[in-house]
């Protein structure tokens, strides 16, 4: 006898665009190393992205309230601790920040030394990107020790360019890391003639090997993404931009630095720790390589200028992913500038000039941080000491930037397998190198699929 089947005990399958409807949601947990603790957190249905969240749950380190009451002469010192990786920059922005409150001028040749230590850090910063960081993403490998096996002499090549940016930050900084010479005023003493005899040939050597760090830049295959934005840098007279200028944008802004906070805000977002940056009545901007490479492109010297037209590269640059390219650029500018600096000093130099307090002041600056604009501003005491101090850097600058190339980049991509979207995501994140660092290579990934 035939058994009967109900159709009522039949399974139902689901049909395709049922599937399809499903909302996702891409949780990278853990971000490790971002010069702090951050997460990405990616919700879409179908094309339509319904959350994007950079997360950045770093604990609050308290820099700020730990400079007030100390001597302003500390500042230096103290700023240097809040990043490893671009201690001058906030050195830089402390000493210009103190100065300007101060009313301090220093002689040209001091001028010239800081650009030559900020030559330093570009270079180690930028080398590390580009080689360590980024590149991995671009030859479709997990991290470097497994780009080494394929690519060992760009390896070892970034690791020589490393060590002679550090060079330089330790034959002036007085060490690598955290460096201790400087001084509100210039430096607490200068290297020897010999000593920088040496170091300009060897970065000579390093201006050369920038050309092929420029050339691997150009070979490697750039996602077609371009997004309009507002890019802001600082914009000096005539050099490339480092520690001095007016900050401009490549919409309407020229303003002078101290007037940053009129027409910046940060705010507060519920989901990270990291404040966020605006502009006033406007919103989302980039700051770094790419915002210092459109707005001063006529500043980069020849060598620089030559590089970047080898490689097909010129202003208006509207996609992130090739800031890696820009980085290249700006490390055969940085070696350039670096020589030029070296070739152009002579004679016995002072380190330093005197400085006075005598009353209460307040000061403020701004430097371009390899990341791009770090500001600064300070308030003192008639005695020295620090009343109230204030710094906001490029990664919050950026932080709305980075979630807006996100969720555009979700939105043009749907059919995008959920692997290639993480990442693409994760790869679009390190575009702006907000201290991440190898270690997001190695990101556990958790998926979520939610019916409708």
């Amino acid at each position: 006898m035939k058994k009967k089947t109900s159709k009522k005990t039949k399974p139902k399958k689901k049909s395709p665009d049922r599937r399809q409807a499903a909302t996702k949601v891409i949780k990278v947990d853990y971000l490790a190393r971002v010069e702090g603790e951050g997460a990405l957190y990616l919700k879409y249905k179908k094309d339509q992205v319904e959350e994007v969240r950079l997360k950045i749950f770093e604990p609050p380190r308290f820099f700020e309230a730990f400079m007030q009451g100390r001597d302003f002469s500390e500042a230096p010192d103290i700023t240097a601790r809040i990043c490893g990786i671009c201690p001058v920059a906030y050195q830089m922005s402390a000493v210009h920040a103190m100065e300007n409150a101060l009313g301090v001028q220093i002689p040209e040749h001091i001028r010239l030394l800081r650009r030559l230590l900020y030559c330093g850090e570009w270079i180690e910063s930028h080398v590390l990107h580009i080689y360590m960081l980024h590149a991995p993403d671009f030859l479709g490998v997990p991290d470097v020790m497994t780009m080494a096996k394929t690519h060992k002499k760009e390896v070892e090549r970034g690791l020589r360019q490393k060590k002679r940016g550090n060079q330089i930050v330790r034959v002036l900084g007085g060490r690598e890391i955290h460096p201790i010479n400087v001084k509100i005023g210039g430096f607490y003493h200068l290297p020897s003639a010999e000593e920088f005899a040496q170091l300009k040939e060897e970065l000579k050597k390093g201006r050369e090997e920038a050309w092929e760090t420029l050339k691997f830049a150009s070979r490697l295959e750039y996602p077609d993404f371009e997004r309009q934005v507002e890019f802001v840098s600082l914009l000096h007279d005539s050099d490339y931009p480092m520690n001095e200028g007016r900050i401009a944008s490549t919409t309407d802004l020229n303003i002078a630095m101290q007037e940053y906070e009129d027409h910046f805000e940060e705010e507060h977002i519920a989901y990270s720790h990291a404040l966020m940056s605006r502009r006033k009545g406007r919103g989302s901007y980039l700051v770094g390589p790419m915002a210092r490479f459109n707005l001063n492109y006529d500043r980069l010297s020849s060598v620089a200028q030559e590089g970047a037209r080898d490689v097909g590269l010129a202003p208006i640059c509207l996609n992130p992913f090739r800031s890696l390219l820009v980085r290249a650029v700006e490390v055969l500018y940085a070696f350039d500038e670096a020589v030029r600096v070296l070739e152009s000093l002579s004679g016995s130099l002072a380190p330093s000039v005197p400085v006075v307090v005598d009353k209460s002041c307040r000061g403020s600056w701004a430097t371009e941080a390899p990341r791009g604009l770090l500001y600064h501003r300070y308030e003192l005491n008639v005695d020295g000491t620090i009343r109230t101090a204030q710094i906001i850097p490029p990664t919050s600058q950026n932080q709305r930037t980075i979630e807006e190339d996100l969720r555009e980049l979700v939105m043009a991509n749907p059919k995008w397998s959920d692997e290639k979207m993480r990442h693409r995501c994760e790869q679009a994140i390190r575009n702006y190198d907000p201290c991440i660092s190898c270690a997001t290579h190695f990101l556990k990934i958790k998926k979520e699929q939610v019916e409708e």
